[in-house]
């Protein structure tokens, strides 16, 4: 699994965590601890983003300017022998 891969996984995870927290939070708005682990979550979420976008690229449109996406290569430019 490469480095992109990995940081990929760490961002889904941190995500589903989040819509997780916000799931339960409808049922127990008053739960300070699960809120707190949610803005935990969401700092992490963010912050691997931010890695991700610095070492990668983009992973959104709305993660960098207008057009400037179209200057990376599609992924089906970025093949791997043997993948």
């Amino acid at each position: 699994m490469t480095e992109r891969e990995r940081l990929l996984r760490r961002i889904a995870a941190c995500d589903f965590a989040v819509v997780e927290l916000h799931i339960y939070l409808d049922t127990h708005p008053n739960d300070q601890a699960a809120m707190a682990k949610l803005d935990e979550y969401l700092a992490k979420s963010n912050a691997l983003r931010n890695e991700f976008i610095q070492n990668f690229g983009a992973i959104r449109a709305s993660d960098t300017n207008a057009w400037d996406w179209i200057s990376n290569p599609w992924p089906w430019d970025n093949t791997e022998e043997g993948v």
